[in-house]
């Protein structure tokens, strides 16, 4: 075994970044915006920050079982795309629009009747400052407003996610970075009043971001409109889709729309125990996760890289040439995590002190940020196992391995050593986010098992 083995040359490392540059160029500039807006909501005050970031870690499970419905189906997407079988792209796309529009139902639902019993759960008496009825009432505002943006929202999901699993992730990228910006300069507006409009607060987030959503879905269906030669597979009449095609899809995309609900809304769960410690680490959370998002952006844009280049390798029955891709991608995914990681753990210390909160939230963001410093290249690994998985359509393992994970470690550890070690936030952070060593040792076995070696299509 020589260590050549584990890196391309540089025709390899083009295409890699061909496909991973745009969409990390793209979730690059969304994450700078979010922290941009998390800026601006907290210069309103830490009960306001607090509301609008507990109302996104609840939204982020829809728009979480939106991107696991839509994988789901890509996984076909992406190998009739290798297959160059343009009906059976037609079929995943009708498909798509189905689950969107259903997840967008259900969801909206669920927010609109149990709004207040969802953001109370991270709502805690402490010996920490903060008003509690004012962060829900601020909380409730937002998600009201909010509930607008969901259909734009599961529709750019199932365009934009088709034209990058067909080889086009500039368009995609491009209307992501229009809507950001689009965000930035009415949260900016509307949140302050400027312009001569009236300053709305947290209820001109919510507006600003669903103007965002309606000018990326309008991009998107301007340019899928205008090259419809090129994409015919959007404009196929009729809602047919073959029996054993539509099964097999549910199959493949049910266990991850589940596992994107459930590893999201673990997550959401162990904020809720990280709150247990008080208004103070629900903002401090709230600030070191919008930093942490934005330099966990490269690992992240490289495992759905993996994803779609592994998935195109196994759809034209390339088995030797996916292995070898996923090694070098592994250690090329590795290797930017470790340097990024470095970067973070220097720079979140000036970053946190742009918020307008107290000393004390202020300290404990920068010590949340180092700590995940130092875990990054971990998360970076099990989000490469991740992807890899999926790619073959492994989705019954990928959901043991995610949601697994946290339900079975990660959830039942905070809480224990909450209750009954109980720990401060300082040590049980750490703690928690250490797990993550388990997940990469089982993530790094099935990947070496190649039990993700099929094709599907």
């Amino acid at each position: 075994m020589t260590l050549k083995r584990y890196f391309g040359d540089r025709a390899f490392y083009k295409t890699a970044l061909t496909v991973a540059l745009p969409i990390m160029l793209q979730n690059l500039i969304t994450n700078f915006v979010s922290m941009l807006d998390n800026i601006m909501v907290g210069a309103l005050g830490t009960e306001e920050m607090s509301g609008v970031s507990i109302v996104n870690q609840i939204t982020m499970i829809y728009i979480l079982a939106l991107f696991g419905g839509m994988s789901g189906i890509g996984i076909f997407t992406a190998q009739f795309y290798g297959k160059k079988d343009e009906t059976g792209i037609a079929y995943t796309v009708r498909f798509k629009l189905i689950v969107a529009l259903a997840t967008c139902l259900v969801g909206g639902l669920v927010l609109i009747l149990f709004d207040e019993q969802l953001i109370s759960l991270f709502l805690h008496e402490s010996g920490s400052e903060g008003d509690i009825a004012l962060t829900l009432s601020y909380g409730k505002t937002y998600l009201r407003h909010y509930l607008v943006g969901l259909v734009p929202i599961a529709l750019v999901q199932a365009y934009a996610g088709t034209l990058r699993e067909t080889g086009n992730t500039f368009w995609p990228m491009l209307a992501g970075m229009a809507a950001v910006g689009t965000n930035c300069l009415f949260n900016y507006i509307l949140i302050f009043g400027k312009l001569g409009l009236p300053a709305m607060g947290v209820t001109g987030a919510a507006v600003a971001t669903n103007i965002s959503r309606v000018v990326e879905l309008g991009i998107l269906a301007v340019y899928i409109i205008v090259n419809r030669k090129k994409y015919p597979y959007f404009f196929r009449r009729g809602f047919r889709i073959p029996g054993e095609l539509i099964r097999s899809m549910v199959l493949k995309g049910a266990p991850l729309l589940v596992n994107e609900v459930l590893w999201s809304s673990g997550m959401s769960a162990l904020s809720i125990a990280f709150s247990l410690h008080g208004l103070d680490v629900v903002a401090a959370y709230s600030i070191s996760s919008t930093v942490t998002n934005l330099f966990s952006v490269a690992f992240m844009s490289m495992g759905v890289s993996i994803g779609i280049i592994v998935g195109q390798n196994l759809g034209a029955r390339e088995y030797d040439l996916a292995v070898d891709n996923v090694r070098k991608l592994f250690t090329f995914t590795t290797l930017l995590s470790i340097g990024i990681g470095a970067a973070m753990f220097f720079c979140g210390h000036f970053i946190g002190r742009f918020y307008n909160t107290t000393d004390a939230v202020k300290d404990l963001a920068v010590y949340l940020i180092r700590v995940y410093a130092f875990v990054m290249p971990l998360h970076a690994l099990t989000n490469a196992s991740y992807f890899t998985l999926r790619s073959g359509g492994k989705t019954v393992i990928t959901f043991l391995f995610d949601s697994g994970s946290v339900w079975l470690l990660m959830v039942p550890g905070a809480y224990a050593l909450f209750y009954l070690a109980h720990l401060n936030i300082h040590a049980l952070y750490p703690a928690v986010m250490g797990l993550e060593i388990l997940k990469v040792i089982l993530g790094l076995a099935l990947v070496k098992k190649k039990v993700w070696i099929r094709t599907i299509v």
